[in-house]
């Protein structure tokens, strides 16, 4: 079950406190104080790995607490640290405070690792407060306690191209044939309730990554149809393959630009610079339509790149999956420079 939004409470370790000790050896009856110091409570940290693409875990599990440390012992011994607590986390997930909605963090990256809260400090033993006027102090400080705190964590897919359409355009009939995804494909809309991945491989053993949005409608990002929950999974793509079905198209190119436009409009109202990525226009189904609207795409002006596909005949999938290497190979080339 694929789950995008957990909310976790977190505790790191309280620290150890430190100790009240004297030396007791033979011969020397009132030695000096040497209580040793507490341990540090363990931290909480949130590591990121690519095995996880769900939050799933989290619906079971959502308390985490770190170790406190060990209390100081005579003999100036130090307690012991507490153990860490470390969660795995999928790779894409952003950490938010939940009563402020502040972020926290991101961790994108394999093996990433990000410190949520430090365990507390442990208290000095008896043996730091010796002083000219106190031979024999009988007091230590206590440690300090661990933190805590309630955090959101948000999944945001990482994928190179978002399939970004109506449902029942044809998105998870074009991923199937692409990649070695396979998404459950029918013909009624909301069939993807769900976002998938795919990768896809492109001549000399090049690849790249597609997401399967589901379905926008308009009011999406407002929140209609859960569209908030969907629309936050193409921040992180770095091209948009806007998908329109060339057979709700019957005689006008105003049809073409309606729904397109409507996309357009969606993806602008939530922000995140959506708008500002590259985008290519793809139509779909095109082996069930007439001539005539073949002509009618072809005709219509808009400022970015268009093809029409059939993913059931294979037509121009090979001139799409073109368009977005050569798309993804400019933007590289603009990052280094």
């Amino acid at each position: 079950m694929f789950l995008d939004y957990a909310k976790i409470y977190i505790k790191s370790g309280d620290g150890g406190n430190g100790c009240v000790s004297f030396r007791r050896e033979k011969f020397v009856p009132k030695g000096g104080p040497n209580g040793g110091d507490g341990g540090k409570g363990g931290n909480v940290i949130l590591k990121a790995s690519s095995q996880l693409s769900t939050l799933i875990d989290f619906r079971y599990k959502q308390h985490y607490r770190a170790k406190r440390g060990a209390h100081g012992q005579g003999s100036d011994k130090t307690g012991k640290s507490g153990e860490d607590q470390i969660i795995i986390v999928p790779t894409g997930s952003i950490i938010k405070e939940k009563t402020t909605d502040k972020v926290i963090g991101e961790l994108l990256v394999d093996g990433e690792e990000l410190v949520v809260l430090n365990g507390g400090k442990g208290g000095k033993g008896n043996a730091h407060f010796k002083t000219s006027t106190n031979q024999a102090p009988r007091y230590a400080q206590k440690g300090q306690p661990g933190q805590e705190m309630e955090v959101v964590i948000e999944l945001k897919l990482i994928a190179d191209a978002g399939l970004v359409g109506f449902p029942n355009v044809g998105k998870s009939t074009l991923i199937s044939k692409i990649s070695a995804a396979r998404p459950k494909i029918a013909d009624y809309p909301f069939t993807t309730l769900v976002p998938k991945l795919g990768i896809v491989k492109y001549r000399d053993f090049n690849s790249f990554v597609v997401a399967d949005i589901p379905g926008i409608i308009e009011g999406a990002s407002t929140g209609k149809g859960l569209g908030l929950q969907f629309l936050r999974h193409i921040e992180r793509t770095r091209l948009l393959v806007f998908m329109i079905d060339s057979t709700k198209i019957s005689d006008s190119s105003e049809e073409v630009l309606k729904e397109y436009n409507v996309l357009l409009r969606e993806i602008k109202n939530y922000g995140a610079n959506l708008q500002y990525k590259p985008r290519i226009v793809c139509f779909t189904k095109i082996d069930v339509v007439s001539k005539e609207v073949r002509d009618i795409i072809a005709s219509v002006s808009i400022e970015t790149e268009k093809v029409m596909i059939s993913s059931i005949t294979g037509e121009n999938l090979q001139t799409l999956k073109d368009m977005i290497w050569n798309n993804l190979k400019k933007e590289n080339s603009q990052e280094e420079n």
